[in-house]
């Protein structure tokens, strides 16, 4: 067995990447926003808990427009 044998034999073992899925995605930018919330409160306490909520109402306004429309 030569050099040149060993190497094509290991790259065709190596498996390949898992993609991540958007479901997956999805949670984990949820996960973020929600700690990213919770520090919010933690640093500027009680303004920190309902200025990104109130800051999110027109997002989720057009977000319900969006899903209604189909």
């Amino acid at each position: 067995m030569s050099i040149a044998d060993a190497n094509t034999t290991f790259e065709t073992a190596a498996s390949p990447r898992k993609s991540l899925s958007g479901e997956v995605i999805a949670f984990l930018i949820a996960v973020v926003l929600l700690a990213l919330w919770g520090l919010s409160i933690f640093t500027f306490g009680i303004p920190g808990l309902y200025i990104p909520a109130v800051a999110a109402v027109p997002v989720v306004y057009l977000l319900l427009l969006v899903i209604t429309r189909g």
